[in-house]
């Protein structure tokens, strides 16, 4: 005999069928939260509180053999513990209407095209880019990431765009729901229990692949240490993110890499590590600037590497003079399939690189750049060559090119 896995509302009973409800006075195991146990304060079998990781649920599960109902919130499919249950357990799901539903209904709009996100036990790092350009986000909080630190964290990105829905409570008695401007939600308290919709009431800023040099913050009086354009364009072409690659950008400088690849991979991670304090600092500055959230950490590769997880991708700008020690990690960590493209100025640079890769069983592609600017001179115009780089593509021998 299946489990049953039955979602509930907030306003309990009130929210289940009466065949739902008769599972439950029938079933002899009663397990769910504290919250939705107290529910069933007539239950005449046993309670089960879910205290500790699902795992050990599973097993205690697996040898029961009374009938059991499992319960869950609204949906139990939607970020819930019938998505994990469903692939350890023969079970049958029985979902109520989910917080998500609620909110709409409240709004009285529709919620096929919206992006939903969760934050709920979850870090917000990554969340700016997620959010970004989208005109309808749903955003599932908790305890700690709630309405008015969210609202502070987008205020941070400059996402003055969006106004904020909160659905508090939504379907029992306490429910309370209101929009609000992101100014006005970082000074309020909200109930723990509250579903964030974002709305964009006006356009942001967009940026295409390939933001102008001059946008991002850079060194002075030695400005102009970034990846230009061209060159970090077909660099990041060549690194063939998806929306969900794990990336590390080493020597990120003023982070016009990092954050290229952010907006790419915005449901991935971006990692970066600069040795230089004024860089690192320009590189949050435009982390913000452009409204991506990433990892960004002081330090000399290969240092601190071993602090990121596994990369599908590495771009290396930069080796400090210890390119051996950054090819190591870098090559023994990458994810199969993955792809290191490395930016070097000199011929000899080129060389240890290619030489280092092959070692490492890598084979390698090389692109040289040598791209000219127009620049105006009187009414006329000239061309302004850009430093020649060579573009370093490496991938392992036994991987075939997509």
């Amino acid at each position: 005999m299946g489990i049953k896995v039955i979602g509930i509302g907030d306003s309990g009973v009130a929210s289940i069928l009466p065949t739902y409800q008769q599972w439950i006075d029938e079933s002899e195991l009663l397990v769910g939260g504290e919250r939705m146990l107290d529910f069933f304060p007539n239950f005449q079998g046993e309670k089960r509180i879910i205290t500790s990781g699902l795992s050990s649920l599973v097993e205690e599960l697996k040898n029961e053999t009374r009938q059991t109902v499992v319960l869950a919130s609204g949906d139990p499919l939607f970020y819930g513990i019938g998505s994990y249950l469903s692939k350890k357990l023969p079970i049958e799901l029985y979902p109520s209407v989910s917080s998500i539903q609620l909110a709409f209904a409240r709004i009285g709009e529709g919620w096929q095209d919206a992006t939903m996100i969760s934050v709920h036990g979850r870090s917000m790092t990554g969340l700016a880019q997620k959010i970004d350009g989208q005109k309808k986000v749903v955003l599932l909080t908790d305890h700690e990431n709630s309405p008015s630190v969210i609202a502070k964290y987008l205020l941070s990105y400059g996402m003055d765009e969006y106004e904020m829905f909160v659905g508090e409570n939504l379907g029992g008695e306490e429910e309370r729901t209101g929009w609000w401007t992101l100014t006005d939600a970082c000074e309020h308290a909200f109930s723990p229990l509250n579903v964030v919709v974002l709305k964009q009431v006006k356009n942001g800023p967009v940026w295409s692949l390939g933001i102008d040099d001059h946008e991002f913050y850079q060194r002075k009086p030695e400005k102009g240490l970034i990846t230009k354009k061209e060159v970090r364009i077909l660099s990041v072409s060549a690194l063939e993110l998806t929306d969900t690659s794990v990336v590390w950008d080493v020597g990120t400088c003023t982070g016009s890499v990092a954050i290229e690849a952010a907006r790419i991979s915005r449901y991935g991670s971006v990692y970066a590590i600069e040795k230089n304090e004024g860089d690192l600092a320009n590189c949050y500055l435009n982390m913000h600037k452009f409204r991506t959230d990433f990892t960004a950490v002081l330090g000399k590769a290969p240092d601190r590497l071993q602090e990121f997880p596994d990369p599908d991708a590495v771009f290396i700008g930069g080796t400090a003079g210890d390119m051996n020690g950054i090819l190591d990690q870098s090559c023994e960590r990458l994810k199969p399939n993955g792809r290191i493209v490395l930016n070097a100025v000199t011929i000899e640079n080129m060389m240890d690189a290619v030489r280092g890769f092959k070692e490492r069983g890598f084979a390698v592609d090389i692109m040289l750049i040598q791209a000219s600017r127009s620049k105006p001179i009187l009414n006329l115009t000239r061309f302004d060559a850009l430093n020649p780089i060579y573009i370093i593509t490496a991938r392992r021998e036994t991987e075939e090119k997509k």
